[in-house]
């Protein structure tokens, strides 16, 4: 259980670092990238069926790099509105 946890920090952070280097701003720190990471899989998981308690394969680590953009795209479209207030 315990490493499964820490593969699941470990992946979440490479695919949120990964997805802030596709979005523009998306850079905030390892704990922000860890958690981008591990909400990017979830997202993935409900667009695309990946489930994220499938084994780490290269399939369900793009997905998750996938929804961690898309959750980051999302964020800084809300950030965007704050902005021009």
């Amino acid at each position: 259980m315990l490493e499964a946890i820490i593969i699941w920090l470990v992946v979440g952070g490479l695919a949120g670092w990964l997805a802030s280097l596709v979005v523009r701003g998306g850079g905030s720190g390892i704990v922000v990238n860890i958690a981008v990471g591990i909400v990017g899989a979830v997202i993935a998981s409900l667009l695309f069926g990946a489930g994220i308690n499938q084994a780490i394969t290269i399939n369900t680590f793009l997905y998750s790099v996938l929804g961690a953009v898309i959750l980051l795209a999302i964020l800084n479209l809300i950030n965007r509105g704050r902005v021009l207030r």
